[in-house]
């Protein structure tokens, strides 16, 4: 008997230790978790402050921010931020700064080497004495608060990141937060927004397979006469737009661009160098916005309805965090009470409304990116027949687990060489002809970026202008320091009026119009020193119709005077937002909401009847190409037609295009080849419906027919050999990955993503959730966040964040918003102190304490 008890005992005995193991252990990883968590409620006694501050947050943990004075007002901005997104703060700090290998390694260099080169950070240094006094007052406010925050806490307390990072052996503390890790952002989100670089190498891509004709097919001109420019009426008159004038000056013709197809192979290594930093930033296929104004004569109210929905890259958390500032009592010392979306990092409200007005924004897409090829000798370039020397720095880069590396930074008249920051690119272009008219290759030509994003600038004097001006006046006025990154802007306010301003800094081009890449020595294609007037820029104050619908589409008319650009979208999406606003005499809030989630594709309407008329060879092919029988071209999440008709479109592209076109240029699916595609269709016979890679020549049908089963076969392959099983959602999928720990080789990703979700929409249609369809259907962009404001009660705005407040893993509002907005629902979004109080769930008040010693 005692033989029986004593293994009984002993394995009681290891299971109590193991179940206490398991217990301790989960405890451990619950209390790791949560060492981050903010502290929401009570009260929290802070050097620094001034006067107490309140801070209340409804049931999605949003702060709305109460002060007495503007510089406690910024301070517990930064506070509050460092409490709920600090990791991503200091991320962007680190990418904008070209610093990420001290905390990820050798795998960040490169990207470190291109950010470096172009000297974000720099710039923003450079800028914080050019802002008034006040906004540098602002800054520095904001920053203190985030370091009231930083202090005592390290690792773990600040987020579960950092407790991964430890893990992998990083020994890491922040460094103090300042005004120029808030300014920096901005220089990236320039980045993220830019779009003619991307279209020039791509030329220059397609110019070594292809004649100036084929290339020119697959730019074609915007559609003018179907799809309308954002404003539709005026003209420039003595350099100022008028927008009740008729007519205007004009520029004298440019001169042809630069022959640039001997330079495309340098610039595929420009393309392969800054894709890695997209990859970090998110410039996914399909950037872009949606934004409109109704003015009263078309809404229930009888007053302004303001909409807007950014298309940004996903990631976790969201590019956004909502907020409220409020100074208790309005002065002149003490000017906001404004609430909104903005970035975490940055001080103030980027998009959104206060008292009086209400705006939002869209990418303009100006092309301020020009691609400068430089000859160079030892230290020195040629320019205008001299030989002018380089400005040369050096740049350390420390790197985590490996020796510190360092680079000569070259930069001529046009800017920095960004060819120097990949091996490739010193060698690349030696064996391509040379223009008789250009100076003898050598080993090569070097690539130098023009950029306006790198001149100091006031935008930051902008945003808080913007926040705390009260009519279309003050509005206008603070635009003017909106110098990049070039955004459409949109505008409602409280006396009835709507209106759109286009600022930034535009170059005005000597020669050409950037499309191309340019010779650097020759003066002829410099940039005017003045750049397009403020007051030249299209603007309007209520327009006629009553309507202003911003969609990326072209800005105004063919016969503005000067080139703002030609990478605009197409206008599918702000044809369709126009249809939809006219179709119903009176809008509300919920038809402004409903027109937000519109997944009509117009593609599809256009190409499906030529799709259901080919004739295909089996029952097998026929029972898919079914799917299309009475579709009504909407993508919703669970149409098969939608699935069907995609992998189609998917298809298609690459046996037109694959063959004719190098990797990097391949087609995305966006807007601009739709109209190509849809040329293409009244030409059985073009060119490009040929595969260069068989004997025959493919017409039209043969195509079209092979994509059809093509389409088939994959989607068999992916989901079901039954047709009636497939579900758009099902292939069209939302992953939410943290930028840093979230790549699929991560052990730790687990912890940071979300998804996939399945989601509806798709490229160039309202609900813009588009996806690359060079690499397959997964969701490349999609609506940040969406917002409508009523300008007849304020506290009727509805609002909702693409993922939640809370940036920490595991907090209730780190994807709180995410299940919302997949339903396509938004928040409620009070303004008022009585509907903040009203929606307030917790108050924390931040108290005055004596400096730390």
């Amino acid at each position: 008997m005692v033989a029986v008890r004593r293994p009984l005992k002993i394995m009681l005995w290891a299971t109590a230790v193991l179940v206490i193991a398991l217990v301790a252990g989960f405890l451990t990883v619950v209390w790791t978790v949560h060492r981050s968590f903010p502290q929401t409620s009570g009260t929290i006694d802070v050097a620094g402050l001034e006067r107490p501050v309140t801070v209340m947050r409804d049931s999605a943990g949003i702060p709305q921010i109460y002060a007495d004075t503007s510089s406690d007002l910024f301070f517990a901005q930064g506070y509050v931020q460092a409490q709920d997104r600090f990791f991503e703060m200091d991320f962007r700090r680190h990418l904008t700064a070209g610093t990420l290998s001290e905390m990820y390694g050798r795998t960040a260099l490169k990207t470190d080497e291109f950010v470096r080169t172009m000297g974000w950070r720099r710039v923003a240094e450079a800028e914080l004495p050019l802002l008034a006094p006040e906004t540098r007052g602002y800054l520095q406010s904001f920053a203190d608060g985030v370091n009231a925050y930083l202090a005592g806490r390290s690792g773990a307390e600040l987020s579960l990141e950092y407790a991964a990072l430890s893990l992998d052996g990083l020994d890491y503390a922040p460094a103090a937060w300042t005004p120029v890790d808030s300014l920096a952002w901005l220089k990236a989100m320039a980045w993220n927004l830019g779009s003619n670089i991307q279209d020039e190498i791509d030329r220059s891509l397609a110019s070594t397979r292809l004649t100036p004709g084929e290339i020119a097919e697959l730019y074609p001109p915007y559609p003018y006469g179907t799809h309308l420019p954002v404003v539709n009426q005026g003209a420039v008159v003595d350099g100022v737009y008028e927008q009740d004038a008729t007519h205007g000056g004009s520029r004298q013709p440019p001169r042809p661009a630069f022959p640039a197809r001997a330079f495309a192979p340098t610039l595929g290594a420009v393309h392969r160098v800054s894709s890695a930093l997209d990859g970090l930033l998110g410039t996914g296929e399909g950037i872009g916005s949606n934004a409109w104004a109704v003015s009263g004569e078309h809404t229930a109210s009888g007053e302004p309805i303001l909409a807007n929905d950014p298309h940004l890259d996903p990631s976790m958390p969201g590019i956004w965090y909502q907020m409220g500032l409020h100074c208790r009592t309005l002065s002149a010392s003490c000017p906001f009470d404004v609430t909104g979306f903005t970035f975490a990092g940055l001080p103030g409200v980027v998009i959104g409304h206060n008292r009086s007005i209400a705006w939002g924004f869209t990418n303009l897409y100006p092309d301020t990116e020009d691609l400068y090829l430089e000859k160079i000798r030892g230290n020195r370039y040629l320019y205008n027949g001299s030989w002018l020397p380089l400005q040369t720095r050096r740049e350390t880069f420390e790197i985590r687990g490996d020796p510190a590396e360092t680079i000569t930074v070259r930069t001529t008249r046009a800017g920095p060489i960004v060819s120097d920051v990949d091996h490739v690119l010193a060698r690349a272009g030696r064996s391509a002809p040379t223009p008789s008219d250009s100076p003898t290759r050598g080993v090569g030509y070097a690539v130098a970026l023009r950029w306006t994003a790198l001149q100091p600038g006031n935008t930051a004097d902008a945003l808080f202008g913007i926040d705390k001006a009260r009519n279309w006046t003050e509005f206008r006025d603070a635009a003017r320091d909106f110098e990049s990154p070039s955004q459409n802007l949109v505008y409602a306010d409280i006396h009835g009026h709507i209106g759109y301003q286009a600022p930034g800094l535009i170059p005005v081009r000597r020669t050409g119009n950037g499309d191309w890449p340019v010779p650097g020595w020759d003066p002829a294609y410099e940039w005017d020193t003045d750049p397009v007037p403020f007051d030249a820029l299209p603007n309007v104050l209520d327009p006629k119709g009553g309507y202003l619908v911003s969609a990326n589409q072209a800005i105004v008319g063919k016969r503005y005077p000067y080139y703002i650009g030609d990478s605009y979208d197409y206008g599918f999406r702000a044809q369709r937002i126009r249809t939809l606003l006219a179709a119903k005499p009176k809008l509300t809030v919920a038809d402004m909401a409903g027109i937000q989630l519109d997944t009509f594709s117009s593609l599809a309407s256009r190409l499906t009847p030529v799709l259901e008329a080919v004739k295909l060879p089996t029952p097998y092919y026929r029972l898919g190409q079914a799917t299309l029988e009475g579709w009504d071209f909407r993508q919703t999440a669970g149409s098969p037609a939608a699935a069907y008709f995609n992998a189609v479109w998917k298809h298609l592209l690459a046996l037109i295009f694959h063959d004719q076109l190098p990797k990097e240029a391949w087609p995305s699916g966006n807007s601009r080849w739709w109209v190509v595609v849809e040329n293409m269709l009244d030409d059985p016979h073009d060119p490009f419906w040929d595969n260069v890679h068989t004997r025959e020549i493919e017409s039209r049908d043969a195509i079209l027919r092979a994509a059809l089963e093509d389409a088939r076969d994959e989607l068999t392959r992916l989901r079901s050999s039954v047709p009636k099983q497939w579900r758009w959602g099902d292939i069209h999928r939302l992953d939410l990955r943290n930028p840093t720990l979230g790549s699929s080789d991560s052990p730790v990703a687990f912890l940071f993503n979300r998804g996939p979700y399945p989601v509806p929409g798709g490229s160039s249609v309202v609900d813009a959730t588009s996806f690359d369809a060079s690499e397959g259907y997964q969701v490349s962009s999609a609506p940040s966040m969406r917002m409508i404001v009523p300008l007849v009660d304020l506290d009727a705005s509805r609002w909702i964040n693409l993922t939640g407040a809370s940036g920490h893993a595991y907090n209730v509002h780190y994807t709180d918003q995410t299940t919302l907005w997949l339903q396509g629902k938004t928040l409620g979004w009070p303004f008022s102190p009585r509907a903040v109080r009203s929606a307030t769930d917790d108050t924390l008040t931040l108290r005055p304490r004596g400096p730390v010693p």
